[in-house]
């Protein structure tokens, strides 16, 4: 493969989530599989890209998300 990232289809893109590793919460923007060696050998990992309630973006292993539960009073 030529390209250093594909994206990865994922049952909770554009839901809620939660980064076990942060404890942040935000929506799934995409999942991608990405090339992140720095040498001649490639190392592929899947990275969850969240979008935080600051409205940035942030990224983490795809085995640190979880659905987020809704808070009281917001729509699932």
């Amino acid at each position: 493969m030529t390209d250093r990232y594909e994206y990865v289809p994922h049952p909770l893109l554009r839901r809620r989530v939660r980064d076990v590793a942060s404890g942040v919460e935000g929506e799934l923007m995409a999942v991608i599989n990405e090339d992140v060696s720095t040498s001649l050998h490639p190392y592929w990992v899947e990275l969850a890209y969240i979008r935080g309630p600051s409205g940035r973006e942030f990224s983490t292993a795809v085995d640190n998300i979880e659905p987020a539960e809704p808070h009281p009073g917001q729509r699932p």
